[in-house]
């Protein structure tokens, strides 16, 4: 059986228990992080402890243990469940109180986090590239946190499988936001690499980060700027990344096929070079 961290200790997963008084459960007062693993070791770990000190911080609850404390914990999680390759979920909540939109100040965070095995490397959507569906963006204005109120994404994800998509890009005022659990690229014929800036309209991705990284090392020509559903449909190539889909080529937007409706080759440049740094011994692709 599988060991998770659970009030302060780790325990079977069987065993765990939350308060069902946890404002993460009573008003999704709570932010997560994922990071994956690959042979056994976390892939840009820092990335994703910076970003869940920020987001805690952009909505006031505190540190539930100081980071490398926190680090020590998925530590432990890998070693005790053996993991080699999947992810780490880490969430915390403000704490437990009695149901009240308003909270109390010296309220202690409330921190769980588990494993999962899964296979992260060499996947068909990894091989073969994936379809996305185009949705209005339907999730609140502050998505530069990383709550974990998704339910917005799960609707649009449910709605694009029950269409026959892989996954979903998000629109809103004419414009690609983001993925409802990934960052959007696309590639244009000049060979230039176009996200969107960080705002407050789109969730600061560590493998984003990572990606313009080795962009920027490679010289690979690339643009942070707004990009239309039309310039999508247009482009050379376009793919999408997360903690857990490192570098996933999208060949389909809706109905129409991207450049030849296959993997393009900066695409597989970038997922090659990604991999292959996540599996050095640093397990850290976007170098400070």
């Amino acid at each position: 059986m599988a060991y998770v961290y659970c009030d302060q200790r780790f325990v079977p997963e069987g065993e765990a228990r939350i308060s069902i008084f946890d404002r993460g459960l009573l008003f999704a007062d709570a932010i997560y992080e994922v990071t994956a693993v690959i042979d056994g070791r976390m892939v840009d770990n820092d990335l994703h402890l910076q970003r869940l000190s920020r987001s805690l911080g952009e909505i006031g609850i505190p540190l539930p243990l100081p980071l490398e404390d926190i680090e020590a914990i998925q530590q432990e999680l890998i070693s005790r469940n053996a993991l080699d390759e999947g992810t780490i979920y880490l969430q915390v909540s403000r704490g437990v109180a009695k149901r009240d939109f308003l909270y109390a100040d010296d309220l202690k965070p409330n921190l769980f986090a588990f494993t999962s095995a899964r296979k992260l490397t060499g996947t068909k959507a990894q091989t073969d590239g994936i379809a996305v569906m185009l949705a209005p963006d339907p999730r609140w204005v502050r998505r530069d946190i990383k709550t974990v109120m998704l339910l917005g994404q799960v609707m649009v994800k449910q709605a694009a499988r029950a269409e026959g998509y892989d996954d979903v890009w998000l629109v809103e005022d004419g414009l690609i936001t983001e993925g409802a659990s990934a960052s959007a690229f696309i590639i244009t014929h000049d060979g230039t690499v176009v996200t969107r800036p960080n705002s407050q309209a789109i969730l600061p991705g560590c493998t984003r980060r990572a990606v313009l990284r080795l962009c920027e090392e490679q010289n690979i020509r690339m643009e942070e700027r707004a990009f239309s559903p039309d310039e999508a449909y247009g482009a050379a190539e376009a793919f999408l990344t997360s903690a857990s889909s490192f570098v996933t080529p999208v060949v389909r937007i809706g109905e129409k096929l991207v450049g030849e409706g296959s993997p393009g080759p900066l695409t597989r440049r970038l997922q090659k070079i990604y991999v292959d740094i996540a599996l050095d011994d640093s397990g850290q692709v976007a170098r400070a």
